[in-house]
């Protein structure tokens, strides 16, 4: 009988896995069509990577993208321990959304606007799991200004151990070598809604204060002492607190002040704060700049599906399996809308969004919010329903105006379709 009763069992758990591989490929199924600019973006070459100065040269975004940790000075992050399940679910409800006067389906989107990767969970399962442009489950994406919020929640981690005293305390306190500068004088509280007032041009021309900044960190088209770029003198725009204004310059003095308080690398933190306790499934990396220093304001890497678990962490309000990882507290401070100081709120940050400690803040009755870079990556956090959208992309321009307007429709549309509006 006990044989009998394992054979049964080992039957059951063998039609089990047949089970969940068969869902696994029906949600990455249907990727047949083409995908758009397929021939303008490398697929004749395999989607070859650029260097450096071509990574965002339109023949080598896909390749680029998906591996730039390997194309640049970068530090991991390892996995480690058991893996957080990430379960194969039910095919999503049937999304659609509506976008300049016409109605379209999710595989129009997909056909219509260049997505590296798209992943649905909700409460936990993996509903869909698309790529394009032959990217794969392991390919590691470049996360852009994601990294922003992953550097806050390191923020309120070393904020909860107490190497952070308070978020009112200035920058230059953690990080003397920011002594003397406007940066340096900035409250950490301040920076975290990219509030200091301080000047900073940031429009993606390539001759803005952000690619002076990238220029000296990569010695990539220049060269020079990034901390300078910081350091340098710069006027006060608007009082200290009083309104939002977007800065990667912020975020970067953020980096600065996290290897200070915590006297380690960012990316030290990272694996034994975030990645270890997240249960993630692959390594992760940060780029890091010549001088030893992560480019917190945009550089993380990391594979679709570990993003998909970094936002399951955060619809759990910062908790796995019940146990606490990122300060319950900070974390709604940093991602509620009715908690943010007035000048940071919906429709006062700017038209239909607000801005939290370095996450933007959906409007509407449900409480959402969004990390988001440039060319297309976001993810989409809805607590209440449990769920979390991944787009990572290689749209046109940094901050394509249409790719953008009908991702929002596209959101809108799985919102729709959850039950979430």
């Amino acid at each position: 009988m006990p044989s009998l009763v394992r054979t049964a069992q080992a039957r059951a758990a063998t039609g089990r896995r047949a089970l969940i591989v068969c869902s696994l490929l029906a949600l990455s199924a249907g990727a047949a069509h083409a995908a758009p600019d397929e021939e303008a973006l490398g697929r004749a070459r395999g989607y070859p990577r650029g260097t450096p100065q071509e990574a965002t040269a339109e023949r080598h975004k896909v390749g680029s993208f998906s591996a730039l940790d390997e194309i640049m000075p970068s530090r991991p992050v390892a996995r480690e321990g058991p893996v957080w399940p990430l379960a194969a679910g039910e095919p999503p409800p049937e999304i659609r959304y509506s976008f300049e006067g016409q109605t379209f389906t999710l595989e129009d989107y997909l056909q219509r606007r260049r997505v590296t990767s798209l992943l649905i969970v909700k409460d936990g399962a993996l509903r869909l799991e698309r790529y394009q442009y032959e990217r794969t489950p392991q390919q590691r994406f470049i996360s852009f200004s994601m990294a922003k919020s992953i550097t806050s929640l390191l923020v309120g981690m070393a904020l909860e151990r107490g190497l952070i005293r308070s978020l009112d305390d200035t920058a230059q306190t953690y990080a003397p070598e920011l002594q003397g500068s406007a940066y340096g004088a900035a409250t950490l509280r301040h920076l975290l809604l990219m509030g200091s007032g301080v000047r900073w041009t940031e429009d993606y021309g390539g001759r803005d204060d952000v690619a002076d900044l990238w220029g000296a960190l990569f010695r990539v088209h220049r060269g020079g002492d990034p901390t300078a770029v910081l350091t340098a003198r710069r006027p006060q725009d608007a009082p200290p607190g009083s309104r939002f204004k977007y800065s990667s310059g912020e975020t970067q003095v953020l980096c600065h002040v996290l290897h200070g308080a915590t006297r380690r690398s960012v990316a030290e933190i990272t694996q034994e704060w975030l990645w270890k306790p997240l249960g993630a499934e692959a390594d992760a990396s940060w780029l890091v700049g010549w001088q030893g220093i992560e480019y917190c304001a945009g550089g993380f890497n990391a594979t679709a599906r570990d993003y998909a678990r970094l936002g399951m962490l955060l619809a759990n309000e910062g908790a796995r399996g019940g146990q606490a990882v990122v300060p319950r507290d900070y974390l709604r401070q940093a991602t509620d809308n009715a908690l943010v100081p007035a000048g940071f709120r919906v429709n006062e940050a700017g038209p239909g969004f607000g801005y939290g400690y370095q996450f933007w803040l959906g409007g509407g009755r449900v409480r959402s919010y969004a990390l988001i870079g440039v060319y297309g990556q976001s993810i989409t956090v809805v607590p209440a329903h449990g769920l979390v959208i991944v787009h990572t992309a290689v749209w046109p321009l940094s901050s394509d105006e249409a790719s953008r307007r009908e991702r929002s429709a596209l959101l809108n549309g799985v919102l729709q379709a959850f039950g979430a509006r």
